[in-house]
């Protein structure tokens, strides 16, 4: 399966005809997603088609996994409209804000009707003549082939999207990947630095009054070794990458769980830079972060 971004765009449309020009009906869906935590669908369907929405939400549901998705359908045709709606009441607000401002003595231009009609929810245009039961039950199974195919155009450009992603993703891997190697041997290299230090604290540790017992003595080295040792941080770091890899690798709704795994990584470069005795090491534990952080800022985009 491919990766696919949340991002995404898609229109679908058609025409009914169930006996003449007269009663022809054209539709059109359009389709588009953008990033969320989960799944948020949002449908705008035309007054009079409100059962179309709860079918529509549900193939929506069907074919997508994760992302704000808004859907939106235009009907017309069906031979004949209804009668325009006109917002009376707004209307008369209008006459009476003019009146009172006139009382107050502001002056301004007479207010025409055609002005104000002109005026966007003034006058809404009549609604396509809703069809009978039979004609409305083919034009819904018409519509919502339509929807499908328009998620099937949403999809192909979320997996479009997928392919750029994939791409970046990988390129921040491979430079992970290459950053932790070179920590691993910056680790390695810190050997003689960790021995001075030790030398220095042991002989602190001798010249205190009383000495410390042989026992208490080998309780801080071992104590320093293990503060210092960063295989365990470093192959688990290792493994997450090899995660990573593998998620890219297998596509579709994977984001959440590459989302985990950048959390997991941060924590082990954090760890890395803790037990860090040079700054060498710091360094490279600090390029590590930085690198995840882009890692994880497209992964926010991811399906």
């Amino acid at each position: 399966m491919a990766l696919r971004s949340m991002t995404g765009y898609a229109r679908a449309e058609g025409a009914f005809d169930p006996g003449g020009p007269s009663r022809r009906w054209t539709w059109s869906w359009e389709l588009r997603s953008v990033n969320a935590r989960g799944l948020d669908v949002r449908c705008r369907v035309p007054d009079g088609a409100e059962r179309l929405e709860v079918a529509a939400r549900k193939a929506i549901a069907a074919r997508i996994a994760r992302g704000a998705v808004s859907a939106r359908l235009a009907l017309a045709g069906g031979g004949g409209a209804q009668a325009p709606r006109i917002d009376r009441a707004f209307l008369r607000e209008a006459l009476a804000l003019r009146d009172e401002l006139a009382a107050e003595g502001i002056a301004f231009p007479p207010l025409r009707l055609d002005a104000l009609l002109t005026v966007r929810g003034a006058v809404e245009p009549g609604a396509p003549a809703p069809p009978d039961a039979e004609e409305g039950r083919a034009l819904d199974a018409a519509a919502l082939a339509g929807l499908e195919r328009a998620l099937d155009g949403l999809t192909a450009t979320r997996e479009e999207e997928g392919a750029r992603l994939r791409r970046a993703l990988d390129g921040h891997l491979d430079a992970l990947d290459t950053l932790l190697r070179r920590a691993v041997e910056a680790a390695d290299g810190q050997a003689e630095t960790l021995r001075a230090r030790l030398r220095a604290q042991i002989a602190e540790l001798l010249d205190a009054a009383p000495p410390p017992s042989e026992e208490r003595l080998a309780q801080e080295l071992a104590l320093l070794a293990a503060k210092a040792d960063t295989r365990e941080e470093t192959e688990r770091l290792a493994a997450h990458l090899a995660a990573c890899r593998g998620l890219l690798a297998g596509g579709g709704a994977v984001g959440r769980r590459l989302d985990f795994l950048c959390q997991e990584l941060n924590r082990e470069a954090n760890t890395v830079c803790s037990k860090s005795a040079g700054l060498p090491l710091t360094a490279l534990g600090l390029d590590i972060k930085a690198e995840i952080e882009r890692f994880r800022e497209q992964v926010q985009n991811v399906e």
